[in-house]
């Protein structure tokens, strides 16, 4: 395995980043590869990832391909020929958006679908060849300014040990239910009432689905079901979602949320009313876990003090409908690289100014994407004379390409043009979609408004 070529912008700087999933392992690469001093801290005993496939598009692979590692992620991973999607009742492909030459043309490299764990590892390893020291088993319990740098504080979890750490800057990417986030904000996750459940089978040995070169997606009223191959068409990933009553019912109820919502129960129910090409895959399924899906409010600022800031998840949890999440971290890592070893190249490296570049070219941009899947999930899931005229938009959006209209603000990102810094309105909903508001937020609404449970609409 080969990386890109080490440069020496950030030589001397030190650089503490606290997680060790796909965004701190990414940081921990685009910083290593600048000359930076990178220790990186994971509280749990090795690295690893939960669940199975991802969806990496243009965007992601462009990151991978610059950091030196695009070829081994593709050999790793799958790259398939379309995504199609289908109506989750009849089975019928409303569009599809083919990868071939006009998509690489346009957009400059691969759709890319790889197993989480395949990434991470890649990453670790390429971090580690590229010079930055990744520590497992360590739990960062805080870090305040001290002078011009940053102290850490450090637990060993193997002898409860606590230490000390000095450096320049410290990065986030703790999660989810970073410590840090709490810094800026007091928030809590925003549950979406829909869950996930995930299941991994043998591709050539599954005679129904022998020979899938796509990423399927059904679509239908209140749930969805995806299919893509993996590891080089041996892995079939499968991920089955649909909205819990139960959750549902609570919410409209205000009643306390059962905290096994979307459980096993549930998940037997939820595709009844689909396709028979759905209902039948059902028991390729995992039972023994599935996915509450939550996000949180987008951040319009990421920046704790002049010396730490979040990134990735702890920043801009988004739900899955963009298949981005993981990119969104990427891009976070390589921005912020990139904006720290200009700033040095120039004489100019003030961490504070840079802390403050990043959150202001980022945060719009993440901002968007978390708005608009939140949008895009209840477009897959709408019911009755919506779900025909949704299928409309996509039959037309698969006519010469023109789907490419919708994707180009996601897929056609460029860390170096700084354009969400030059015009950070690129991070409001499109022309036209100014007024829509989430189902839930909606239904908050009207709740405080005082509308009866029976009243209630979503």
């Amino acid at each position: 395995m080969s990386i890109a070529e080490k440069t020496t912008e950030l030589q001397g700087q030190k650089i503490v980043i606290v997680g060790g999933g796909i965004g701190g392992a990414a940081g921990a690469l685009a910083l290593a590869l600048r000359g930076a001093d990178v220790t990186l801290y994971e509280h749990h005993p090795e690295f690893k990832e939960v669940g199975a496939g991802l969806q990496i598009g243009p965007h992601g692979v462009k990151m991978l391909k610059k950091w030196g590692i695009g070829q081994r992620a593709i050999e790793l991973g799958f790259v398939p020929e379309n995504m199609q999607f289908r109506d989750a009742m009849t089975a019928e492909t409303i569009l599809t958006m083919d990868f071939g030459e006009k998509f690489l043309e346009h957009y400059g490299a691969e759709y890319l679908v790889i197993h989480r764990s395949d990434l991470l590892n890649l990453l670790v390893e390429s971090a580690t060849e590229a010079g930055a020291t990744l520590v497992n088993n360590h739990h960062v319990l805080d870090g305040v300014t001290d002078g011009d740098g940053v102290k850490v504080t450090v637990k060993n979890r193997a002898d409860n040990s606590i230490s000390e750490v000095e450096a320049d800057v410290l990065i986030g990417f703790d999660g989810t239910h970073s410590l840090f986030r709490k810094k800026i904000v007091d928030d809590d996750p925003v549950p979406s009432a829909y869950v996930a459940y995930r299941g991994t089978s043998s591709l050539p040995d599954d005679p129904d689905m022998a020979g899938l070169t796509s990423v399927i997606g059904y679509i239908g009223p209140r749930c969805h079901f995806i299919q893509y191959p993996l590891r080089s068409g041996e892995l079939l990933n499968q991920v089955a979602v649909f909205q819990s009553p139960r959750y549902l019912k609570s919410l409209v109820e205000g009643t306390e949320v059962p905290e096994d919502w979307g459980n096993n129960d549930e998940f037997r129910q939820a595709f009844t009313h689909t396709h028979e090409k759905i209902q039948c895959r059902q028991k390729h399924m995992w039972l023994d876990q599935w996915w509450q899906m939550t996000d949180r409010e987008p951040l319009d600022n990421w920046v704790v003090n002049d010396r730490i800031i979040v990134m990735g998840d702890a920043a801009h949890p988004p739900l899955q409908y963009l298949a981005s999440g993981a990119v969104m971290a990427m891009e976070d890592s390589e921005v912020f690289a990139l904006f720290a070893a200009e700033a040095a190249n120039r004489g100019e490296l003030d961490w504070g100014k840079v802390l403050r570049e990043v959150s202001v070219e980022r945060a719009p941009r993440c901002g968007r994407i978390q708005t608009v899947g939140r949008l895009w999930g209840e477009l897959w899931h709408v019911d009755g004379i919506a779900r025909h005229v949704r299928n409309e938009l996509f039959r037309q959006a698969g006519v010469d390409n023109y789907w490419f209209h919708y994707a180009d603000w996601l897929w056609n990102y460029d860390p170096e043009a700084r354009a969400y810094l030059k015009d950070p309105s690129l991070g409001n909903l499109p022309k036209g979609l100014e007024d829509w508001e989430y189902n839930l937020h909606k239904l908050e609404r009207q709740r405080k408004d005082g509308a009866q449970p029976s009243d209630l609409v979503l």
